[in-house]
């Protein structure tokens, strides 16, 4: 019960630490995290269980390794591949060489073995450490990509260098030729095993669908499992289970596009949201239980009067800056730019992976002797994970800072509409997905509804506005004409009588009156486009034979079904990127009266109450949209003010559909 306990406040705090975010967003969510793990550790009657390293490598680091390996781009870690090596291998192996002799030169207290072994679980950054900064670090693209493909492969160079100087320790022996050789075995090992066993969860997952086995809770549970199976099975072959997931995350990645284009949308669905709630408990988890360990390392030595506080401080700045000038200058000389050397260096910010693997630091060596000064050791790499965080999250965001440019009015403006446009996509996107056979009317008109407060959107950032109104007008033009020449042709083929083709004619005729005549001021242009979009779709309302229940309803609505699909091929066949969005939202308001006739429903200009399918689908694309407001402010997109301006149009807009379900 104690346990369960434990596991529940810790996932409270993780809770409680993305609200207290929202309130402070310049401090990033893994020091909120260490501090309220900290505070956990004093709480009275809380149950605290010691960091296994064995347990933490297997539960927290090999599931986030295996999702950041499927989701990191591949061609990008591709084109990188040198500079990933040179500073996976080159950088782990020169920081421990460098490192390690300076270690014991600053503390002699520490013995060189023991040196290289702190120097070797300090020199790989932390994959879960470097993600947290992605949130608020606008790090160019070719240095993020660096720091992730870097933070997948050297946890195995370090660990491997580390567990040799441990066991130089404990042994007093050391063989080159053979840690070397193990290296390749090891590492190699470890790539070939996760390849192999990713590749056989893909085979087994894609027979289970051929036989028909769709089951949407037993893939995810074989999705994931699959971490911890390929992990532990990689170090039961004495490998790198680090690099096995990250290899079978790769290969997930490889053939994921494939497999979605069959899978069912809802497994897609259930999939993301389900690795979404796992990867947020998982991070938090990570830093939480880090907090949760600082105050014991910290305890130990700060109570020991053999110890000076000042000195152990003053080792852990030193050790970091050390660090530091070792990464800078590794990069600089492989690249020669200052600034990209200077970003990388701040970004290698170490984390729990390197505390865990200082707790696996055996107690005793050889002969029942104490490992010499294991608890200073631990408080080092405590200090240097939280120095190297700070400094991150401090002068990362200086540094990448843009400078305010002239007209930072008109930049403003620009970034609004840009946020409103994803806004609204997620949105679209969302409803997409969501449609099927029953809801498709419903989820036609919300796309309708949507791909036209889109184009609104973005004609309000065009310069020149009238040219933009022109293309829109040229677009139904054409759709009109294409409606025209089917109508005269079913008067050539006699299929209508003349009277019948004169009212179509007419009712077409009005529309282009309205598109050419009446909207050509400037200031109402955009008020225009939803006019004529509601005109568009409603403008034969007046017409006798609209009812389903006049004579010659049957042969309008063939009339018209032909004219709407010529009408679509006509706009198709324009093939005009630079005004698809325009092209789209007529596609959608056809396609909607095309809905309308099928189903024999009148076409009224009155608003339609939404029904329930309908209400549903809106609910769950509003969602989206506030899902992307948060999304976009926790990546720094969008600021504070712009987020609440953003969250108040979409709560007056989910206001006005419950309203509208009162009035049902």
């Amino acid at each position: 019960m104690e346990l369960l306990i434990m596991v529940l406040v810790l996932l409270v705090l993780i809770a409680l630490s993305n609200v207290i975010q929202r309130f402070v967003p310049f401090i990033p969510v893994p020091l909120i995290q260490i501090a309220l793990g900290v505070m956990a550790a004093y709480w009275p009657g809380l149950h605290h269980v010691p960091l296994n390293p064995e347990l933490f490598l297997v539960l927290f680091i090999a599931p986030l390794l295996f999702n950041d390996g499927k989701m990191t781009p591949r061609e990008e870690l591709w084109k990188l591949r040198a500079y990933i090596l040179l500073l996976a291998l080159g950088l782990v192996f020169t920081t421990v060489l460098i490192a390690g002799p300076f270690i014991h030169w600053l503390i002699p207290a520490i013995p060189l073995s023991a040196a290289f072994a702190l120097a070797a679980i300090l020199s790989p950054t932390d994959a879960v450490a470097v993600g947290s900064l992605s949130g608020r670090v606008k790090l160019p693209g070719k240095i993020m990509h660096l720091l992730e493909g870097e933070a997948l492969m050297n946890d195995a160079s370090g660990l491997v260098a580390f567990n040799f100087a441990i066991a130089a320790t404990v042994t007093g022996y050391f063989s080159l030729p053979k840690a070397v050789g193990s290296f390749v075995v090891i590492a190699v090992g470890g790539i070939v095993i996760g390849a192999l066993l990713g590749f056989a969860v893909i085979w087994l997952r894609v027979f289970l669908r051929r036989l028909g086995i769709e089951d949407v809770t037993l893939h995810m549970l074989i999705i994931i499992v699959t971490p911890f199976v390929i992990y532990l099975a990689a170090e039961e072959c004495h490998v790198s289970g680090i690099l096995a997931v990250v290899a079978a995350g790769v290969v997930h990645a490889i053939e994921r596009d494939r497999m979605e284009e069959s899978a069912s949308l809802r497994l897609r669905i259930v999939s993301d949201s389900t690795w979404s709630v796992i990867l947020f408990s998982l991070n938090g988890l990570v830093f939480i239980l880090l907090g949760l360990e600082i105050p014991g390392v910290v305890t130990t030595i700060w109570e020991d009067p053999s110890y000076r506080n000042g000195q152990v401080i003053g080792y852990i700045v030193i050790i970091t800056l050390v660090l530091m000038l070792l990464r800078f200058g590794w990069v600089w000389v492989t690249d020669r730019q200052v600034r990209s050397a200077l970003l990388t260096a701040l970004s290698g910010v170490r984390g729990a992976l390197t505390l865990s693997a200082a707790f696996s630091i055996p107690i005793v060596i050889s002969g029942g002797s104490p490992f010499p000064e294991r608890s200073l050791i631990l408080f080092i790499c405590a200090g240097v994970i939280l120095l190297t965080l700070v400094s991150a999250s401090v002068f990362l965001p200086i540094l990448t800072r843009r400078p305010e440019e002239a007209g930072a009015r008109a930049h403003r403006k620009k970034d609004e509409r840009l946020a409103r446009v994803r806004v609204l996509e997620a949105g679209l996107r969302t409803v997409r997905e969501e449609t099927n056979d029953e809801n498709k009317r419903e989820a036609l008109e919300l796309i309708s509804n949507y791909t036209r407060r889109l184009q609104h959107t973005k004609l309000e950032g065009q310069s020149n506005i009238a040219e933009a109104w022109r293309a829109a007008v040229a677009i139904r033009l054409d759709a009109l004409q294409a409606e025209r020449e089917v109508a005269e042709r079913w008067l050539d083929e006699e299929r209508i009588t003349p009277a019948f083709a004169e009212r179509y004619l007419t009712s077409l005729n009005r529309m282009e009156l309205i598109l050419t005549n009446r909207f050509k001021l400037k200031l109402l242009l955009i008020v225009a486009w939803s006019a004529v979009s509601r005109l568009f779709k409603g403008r034969l309302v007046n017409e006798g034979f609209l009812t389903p229940s006049h004579p010659d309803w049957s042969t309008y609505k063939a009339l018209k079904l032909e004219a709407i699909d010529a009408a679509i091929r006509r706009i198709k066949q324009k093939e005009m990127e630079d005004h698809r969005g325009t092209a789209l939202a007529v596609i959608a308001d056809y396609r909607e009266m095309e809905l309308d006739l099928q189903s024999d429903r009148h076409w009224s200009m009155s608003k339609i109450k939404p029904g329930v399918k309908r209400r549903e689908l809106e609910l769950k694309a509003i969602q989206s949209e506030r899902n992307e407001i948060q999304h976009m402010y926790e990546e720094g997109d969008i600021d504070r003010n712009l987020a609440g301006k953003l969250r108040l149009d979409v709560n007056y807009r989910e206001s006005s559909v419950f309203e509208s379900q009162k009035k049902l």
